[in-house]
């Protein structure tokens, strides 16, 4: 009985070909996951800040060192959720906290925690569709005030909260009061709206219409501060965003929408500036005033539409900005933000101070940094300490991580085999969007906090974070130039060669982790997590050390974790227990024999480890042949057939019998065709519905030495990534299959021919 019912599975009546399923499965993907930017939002630098474990960092202590115990600080923050469930969060407390969610109580820290700040405790927030409010309560004791509180699944989900106030929509980050004397919600209250009559504190709490609730309706003062002093109003935009001194130069960029019925064609500009002054329109000087300070004016011909403007100032005293008069009325010109930037109020973003003269004009771009070396730096806007950043908001598209490079891989090799440059192009524009940022996120995140976008990639500290990405990666930058990637690359193959934990014998493993689950132990999935990449980078760069790498992480896996009874491979290796778990998982050991298929492709013949690894080839194709079911499907607990059909590790499957048939690396090819051909016929019987919907792929794992974690409690979802990319290898391999198997049947029937 398959996942699908058989008169909706794509294979229904065997109709479909390879090339249809292909197409169908990558369509409904690309379909359902459009192209999408990131967003651009501002954040405080002064706020609290996002630590690497992707926790804001709320020591209240630290913003307000005139705290006195028994005071209260109250943070206030908004999250969204498209749709009703729990989010996973993580709390370690400096002093008393309480935490409510749209008014409910989900959090009081107890005694221990108000003594042990290194304690995480696991919260499971109950959050409603749409906007939802958070309000932590800070009592400050003698120990402190404040807590560490955000995302309790740090690779899944690194959140991130925006300010919940109408003055502040769009920004990102929690704002905070000064100390409070009275405790606004008494204690023992788990439920705010129904224990008080204070509508100013309802108003807070309960989170109903949160785009519409200023911070004048709570009746407090909140914090960072939002506005400008009148001193520093008067010392202009420079000045205030940057400070002064002599010599000092800086850019602001902004755009000009020039079309309205009574425009003219021409651009009348005027207004005042202290320090020189240089403007340019679309690259082009338009007007230069060199004097200390005064007017200017200036006219120039523009056409319809929208153009950038850049000003470069050299500040010459105290005082260093510029302001432009207002356009007259009806002139059809006005002033536009440069780019979309959620909570910026003006038009002009602003880099800055330079010692050198300012970047040139056409360095201007929200995905690089302006200047370069120590004078590097990024866009801020005219608020006090306020930053720009970006952030990966949509679902799947524009992010980073490792079930995402076997998609995008898989829909990069269907490009190249149906001849869809489409596809190419879809997955080339995925991954150009991260690697375009990539320079400019290292920089941010040294510097204000975890980063919002590339969040594993900016901060690697496994495998997972960047093997298997980067691979996909280095495939794409073949196929057209990306910027940022070879930079990237280099990063990562530095990452697995020099900083990633190994044994005395070289082997990968993992000794340092996010999961105190994953600590010292040895899975079989990282040698997916490693191999294809260094193989890659191999082909890169021509260092013969990175394939040699990735040959001998196979031995070396092979000695802790091979079952030689069953020609199979065990999931993790525990260290510290001293043996393997004794569980051989479906899609674990999909990775090593897809891995090495991978790496057997790009190993030369004379390789010295090349006669052993072809060899340990075959027996693992061997052992995982005798385990394919009736029906042509692997399961999820590779000797166990009822634990469920597994999609991913099938695929796996197919696509190392296929391509070993191909290659003629496998002496009993007809059995292995025979298994390939019956195992994607399955999938796509059992598996695939006629609308490219996958079925039957594992979610995420943990590990376990009970093999019911793996059979009852890691269950299966729809469409998950982790076996969307490596279904499409399957197809392609086995088409390919196909043709390789026709190609030898005509000159068979050519010879029988020819002898009648």
């Amino acid at each position: 009985m398959g996942y699908v019912d058989e008169k909706k599975a794509i294979g229904h009546g065997g109709s479909a070909s390879e090339e249809q399923v292909l197409a169908t499965i990558a369509n409904r993907y690309i379909g359902e996951n459009p192209r999408q930017a990131p967003v651009y939002r501002t954040m405080y630098a002064e706020g609290f800040l996002r630590k690497q474990d992707y926790r804001y960092d709320m020591n209240a202590d630290h913003k307000l060192p005139n705290l006195q115990e028994g005071e209260f600080v109250y943070a206030w923050a908004k999250l969204w959720s498209d749709d009703e469930g729990n989010q996973p969060l993580r709390i370690s407390c400096y002093s008393h906290t309480r935490l409510f969610i749209n008014g409910r109580l989900a959090f009081e820290s107890n005694h221990r925690d108000d003594v042990l700040p290194d304690t995480r405790t696991e919260i499971r927030g109950q959050l409603r569709k749409g906007w939802n409010s958070f309000v932590l309560e800070f009592e400050k004791t003698a120990t402190g005030c404040g807590a560490v509180f955000g995302t309790g699944s740090i690779k899944g989900a690194p959140i991130h909260f925006l300010a919940p106030s109408a003055e502040r929509d769009g920004q990102e980050g929690w704002i905070y009061t000064g100390p409070v004397r009275n405790r606004l919600v008494p204690g023992n209250v788990k439920e705010v709206p129904a224990q008080t009559a204070d509508p100013h504190v309802v108003r807070l709490f309960d989170g109903q219409n949160l785009e519409a609730v200023s911070e004048a309706e709570t009746g407090l003062e909140w914090l960072p501060r939002r506005e400008w002093t009148n001193d520093e109003r008067r010392a202009g935009d420079f000045a205030r965003i940057f400070g002064s001194g002599h010599g000092l130069t800086g850019m602001a960029w902004a755009k000009l929408d020039c079309g309205g019925p009574a425009y003219d064609g021409t651009v009348k500009l005027s207004g005042n500036s202290e320090g020189t002054l240089r403007i340019f329109a679309n690259g082009r000087l338009v007007c230069e005033a060199n004097q200390d300070a005064g007017r200017f004016t200036a006219a120039f011909p523009l056409s319809i539409g929208v153009h950038n403007i850049i000003v470069q100032s050299a500040c010459r005293g105290k005082a260093w900005g510029f302001e432009f008069d207002p356009f007259e009325k009806g002139s059809g010109v006005c002033w536009i933000m440069p780019h979309p930037i959620e909570g910026m109020e003006g038009c002009w973003l602003y880099a800055g101070p330079f010692e050198t003269p300012p970047p040139a004009v056409a360095s201007a771009s929200v995905e690089r940094l302006l200047g370069s070396g120590q004078e590097a730096t990024y866009w801020r806007t005219d608020q006090p300490n306020m930053r720009v950043r970006p952030y990966a908001e949509s679902r799947l598209f524009g992010r980073w991580n490792y079930p995402l490079g076997v998609t995008l891989y898989g829909l990069l090799e269907t490009g190249r085999e149906l001849g869809r440059s489409e596809y190419i192009d879809y997955a080339a524009d995925h991954i150009g969007q991260c690697t375009a940022i990539d320079e400019m996120v290292m920089w941010d995140a040294e510097r204000h906090g975890a980063p919002c976008a590339n969040h594993q990639l900016a901060l690697i500290d496994s495998l997972d974070d960047c093997g298997s990405f980067g691979a996909t990666m280095l495939r794409a930058h073949k196929e057209r130039p990306l910027p940022g990637a070879e930079q990237a690359a280099e990063r990562i193959a530095r990452y697995i060669t020099e900083e990633q934990d190994r044994l005395e014998d070289g082997t990968l493993y993992r000794f340092r982790s996010f999961s105190e689950l994953m600590v010292n132990t040895i899975w079989c999935d990282d040698l997916y997590m490693s191999v294809p990449f260094l193989c890659q980078y191999f082909a890169l760069t021509g260092k013969r050390h990175y394939l040699d790498d990735a040959a001998e992480q196979f031995l070396l896996y092979r000695k802790r974790l091979y079952m030689p009874e069953r020609n199979i491979m065990h999931h993790v290796y525990n260290i510290r227990f001293g043996k393997p778990c004794n569980v051989p998982w479906g899609r674990g050991n999909g990775w090593v024999l897809f891995s090495l298929t991978e790496l057997l492709a790009v190993l030369p013949e004379d390789h010295p480890r090349r006669s052993v690894l072809l060899g340990w080839y075959r027996e693992l194709c061997g052992g995982y042949a005798a385990l394919q079911d009736s029906e042509g499907l692997w399961h999820q607990v590779l000797t166990d057939p009822d634990s469920y059909a597994e999609t991913s590790c099938t695929s796996m499957f197919i696509y190392a019998f296929a391509k070993g048939v191909r290659q003629g690396w496998l002496p009993d090819a007809g059995r292995f065709a025979n298994a390939a051909l019956r195992g994607f016929e399955a999938l796509t019987r059992d598996c695939i519905d006629q609308h490219g919907n996958i079925y039957g792929v594992c979610r995420g794992s943990g590990y376990s030495f009970s093999p019911l974690y793996y059979k009852e409690r890691l269950s299966w979802q729809l469409n998950d990534t982790h076996g969307i990319g490596i279904v499409l290898l399957a197809g392609i391999e086995t088409k390919r299959l196909r043709s390789h198997l026709a190609a030898r049947q005509e000159p068979a029937k050519g010879a029988a021919a020819h002898a009648e």
